[in-house]
């Protein structure tokens, strides 16, 4: 049975679509996938976004600074992506993703840098008070302390404690659920233990598919049956409620 859907996280301007992105975004229509949010990631990827939501009304862009980038990127770099995202923030139903991942990044000065620029990323949500979008890996906890009082965060992929989920729900903020709950042991317990009011679900396509190749947003429509059996409801009601939550954190 199929359900209106959102994809709350994907990057359809990655190479990866080259060939057949117009047909990726069709086939996703026809899963019943009603709305997609594009993460930016870098001056590019945020370009890029944009403009996939001019020519569709139902793509939307959030603009962002990928922190795995950020450790050898040079500050007049890191100000032009800042400064686009601000100068491009009426047209963005968010911003990010941005945070901090230290699962690659080993050293201290690189996760000091990395924590110095989402401070930066951090005002300019306050600022425009806009959704955050966090990619946090490995410093979770860390990422929360420093957006805790924002008035809404989305936890994009979230692979977490479920300690540290706990104290996100607290907050008040939102956790996305990838189609990883399809086959990780990890995030199916996350999506279980996560209240469906503070879910919403992602393919962060092109990764992560739960079918063989490519993820793209059709396959969102795969983790909805998955939750609803985690949790012993019934599957619409978690495609109700990750549409609900996902149009109120975007304002769309």
């Amino acid at each position: 049975m199929q359900y209106e859907i959102i994809d709350s996280h994907c990057h359809l301007d990655f190479p990866k679509f080259s060939r057949d992105r117009s047909e990726a975004i069709e086939r996703a229509r026809q899963e019943g996938v009603i709305a997609m949010i594009n993460s930016g990631v870098d001056y590019i990827t945020n370009a890029a976004s944009l403009e996939l939501a001019k020519k569709y009304d139902f793509i939307h862009a959030t603009l962002g600074l990928n922190p795995q980038m950020v450790p050898d990127t040079s500050d007049e770099k890191i100000s032009q992506i800042l400064s686009q995202i601000e100068r491009n923030i009426d047209r963005a139903v968010g911003v990010g993703e941005a945070g901090l991942d230290f699962h690659y990044c080993e050293t201290e000065s690189g996760r000091q840098r990395q924590i110095e620029v989402f401070r930066q990323v951090i005002d300019i949500a306050r600022k425009y008070n806009k959704t955050l979008v966090i990619h946090g890996r490995e410093a979770e906890d860390i990422a929360l302390k420093l957006s805790h009082d924002l008035d809404t965060v989305v936890f994009h992929c979230y692979g977490g404690s479920l300690e540290t989920m706990r104290e996100i729900v607290d907050a008040g903020h939102f956790v996305s659920v990838p189609t990883l709950v399809c086959f990780s042991g990890h995030h199916r317990s996350i999506a279980k233990h996560l209240p469906l009011e503070n879910m919403l679900i992602e393919t962060d396509s092109p990764y992560l598919s739960p079918r063989k190749g490519r993820n793209e947003p059709a396959f969102v429509a795969d983790s909805v049956p998955q939750i609803a059996a985690l949790k012993g409801i019934d599957a619409s009601e978690v495609a109700i409620s990750t549409v609900r939550n996902t149009r109120k954190v975007f304002g769309i």
